[in-house]
C-alpha cells in the first residue's frame, strides 16, 4: 500500500512548532487575506493555496488534532485522541475495551527489539505489551460519512451613493464578485459514477509513519471504502464557481452614512443543498458643496449684511426641499446659529420624523468707498459709543 504524504502544517502557516494559539490564528489571517479567492478571482495557485492553509488551520488550531499531529508528524479522522496521549505515554492500555481489528503487519518492530527486548528472545520491553491495546483504540469504526450540506458564506461591501439619492431615495447599481453554484454538479462537487480510490489502490488503507514505527491506517481519501467518485471538471470539486455579478438595490429616504444593508441569499452559494450567504452594503454617503449632513440634520452657513444682522428681519435661504424663508432677529452676532424646524432629512428609521436644517450666520462687511456711507457710520459710531472689547479688559483685569 503506498504511503500517504506528509504534510507539515506549520510550514504551511510559517509559524513555529512551539508557537501559540493566537500567533497561529493570526498567521491563518494574515495568509487568508492574502489567498482567498474572492481576492484572485480565477487564480488556480491561490486557489489551492488557500486550501492547503484551511487545512493546515484546521489541525493546529484544534487542541486535540495538533496533539495527534505533533504526536505521529500527521492527523487522521480516524485517530482517537485519547489513544494518542496512551501512545505518548508508551504502553499505557485504552481503557473502554474498544476492539477494532488492527494489522500489525506493518509495523517495523527492529529498533523496539534492538533497544528493549532480550537477546536470543528474552523478556520482553515493557512497553510491547500495551501494543495492541493502545493501537486497536486509535482508529475508529467505518468509512468517513458522507458531508451534508454546507451553507454560503457571506459577503461585505462598501457603497458609495451621492448626497441627493442618499436624502431622496433611488436605484444603485453594483457590480460584485461571488461564488455561485456550480451548473455542472448542481454544488454536490462530484460527478458519474465512483472508481478505484488512487491513495490505496481500492485497499481502502495506507501505510504512515509515526516516529519510528511504520503501521497502516483507513485510506484518508475513500474513507476506506476503495472507492472514489470523480471530482466536477467545472468546479474542480468545489460545488461552487465564481461569477461576476451586477445587482440592482434600492436606497431608503433618509439613508445614513455607515448604514448597513442586507441583501438576503445574495452572497455565495452553499455546497450540497446548503443555504447561500447574505450580502451586507455598508454605505457611504457622498458630500455637497453647500449642505452639510450629520446623521438627519442639515447645517449651512448663510451670509447676512450688517444691517440685517443688527436690525433683524427676513431672508431667503436654501433647504433640501428649495427656497424657505428664515427669521433673523435683531442685533444677531456672526456665528450665531438658528434652527429651522423640521428642515431636515426624513428619518429612515422612525417615519414620519425630519431632522432640522441649522443655519450659522455669517455676517459680510461692506467695503466702503463714498464718503456719504463713511459719513453715516461715523456718525452711527457716535451715537454707538459701545466699545465691543469692553467684555475682554474685563476678564483680563488690570495690572
Amino acid at each position: 500500500m503506498p504511503p500517504t504524504q506528509h504534510k507539515d502544517y506549520y510550514a504551511t502557516l510559517g509559524v513555529k512548532k512551539t508557537a501559540t494559539s493566537d500567533e497561529i490564528r493570526k498567521a491563518f489571517r494574515k495568509a487568508a487575506r492574502k489567498y482567498h479567492p474572492d481576492v484572485n478571482p480565477n487564480d488556480k495557485k491561490a486557489e489551492e493555496k488557500f486550501k492547503e492553509i484551511s487545512e493546515a488551520n484546521d489541525v493546529l488550531s484544534d487542541e486535540k488534532k495538533r496533539k495527534i499531529y505533533d504526536q505521529f508528524g500527521f492527523y487522521s479522522d480516524q485517530i482517537d485522541p485519547a489513544a494518542a496521549e496512551a501512545a505518548a505515554r508508551q504502553g499505557q492500555g485504552v481503557r473502554g475495551g474498544q476492539e477494532v481489528p488492527f494489522d500489525f503487519g506493518g509495523f517495523d518492530f527492529s529498533d523496539f527489539a534492538a533497544s528493549g527486548a532480550s537477546p536470543g528472545g528474552g523478556a520482553q520491553s515493557p512497553g510491547w505489551g500495551g501494543f495492541k491495546d493502545i493501537f486497536s483504540g486509535m482508529f475508529s469504526q467505518g468509512g468517513r460519512q458522507q458531508q451534508g450540506p454546507e451553507p454560503g458564506t457571506d459577503l461585505e461591501y462598501q457603497v458609495t451613493v451621492d448626497f441627493w439619492t442618499a436624502i431622496r431615495g433611488g436605484t444603485t447599481r453594483l457590480e460584485i464578485h461571488r461564488r455561485e453554484t456550480c451548473p455542472t454538479c448542481k454544488g454536490k462537487a462530484t460527478t458519474g459514477g465512483s472508481h478505484t480510490c488512487p491513495e490505496c489502490n481500492g485497499t481502502g488503507q495506507v501505510t504512515q509513519m509515526g516516529g519510528r514505527m511504520k503501521f497502516n491506517i483507513q485510506c484518508p481519501m475513500c474513507g476506506g471504502s476503495g472507492k472514489v467518485t470523480n471530482a466536477c471538471p467545472t468546479c474542480h470539486g468545489e460545488g461552487t464557481i465564481a461569477k461576476t455579478e451586477h445587482i440592482d438595490f434600492r436606497i431608503k429616504p433618509g439613508t445614513r452614512d455607515g448604514q448597513r444593508i442586507r441583501l438576503a441569499g445574495k452572497g455565495n452559494a452553499g455546497t450540497n443543498g446548503g443555504a447561500p450567504g447574505d450580502l451586507y452594503l455598508i454605505i457611504r454617503t457622498g458630500s455637497h458643496p453647500v449642505f452639510a449632513r450629520q446623521v438627519d440634520d442639515i447645517h449651512i452657513t448663510v451670509p447676512v449684511t450688517v444691517a440685517e444682522a443688527a436690525l433683524g428681519g427676513k431672508i431667503e435661504v436654501p433647504t433640501i426641499d428649495g427656497r424657505a424663508q428664515l427669521k433673523i432677529p435683531p442685533a444677531t452676532q456672526s456665528g450665531q446659529k438658528l434652527r429651522m424646524r423640521e428642515r431636515g432629512v426624513p428619518s429612515a428609521t422612525q417615519e414620519g420624523k425630519r431632522g432640522d436644517q441649522i443655519v450659522t450666520v455669517e455676517i459680510v462687511v461692506p467695503h466702503i468707498q463714498d464718503e456719504r456711507s463713511k459719513e453715516i457710520l461715523r456718525e452711527f459710531a457716535k451715537l454707538n459709543p459701545s466699545d465691543p472689547r469692553e467684555t475682554i479688559w474685563a476678564k483680563i483685569g488690570t495690572e
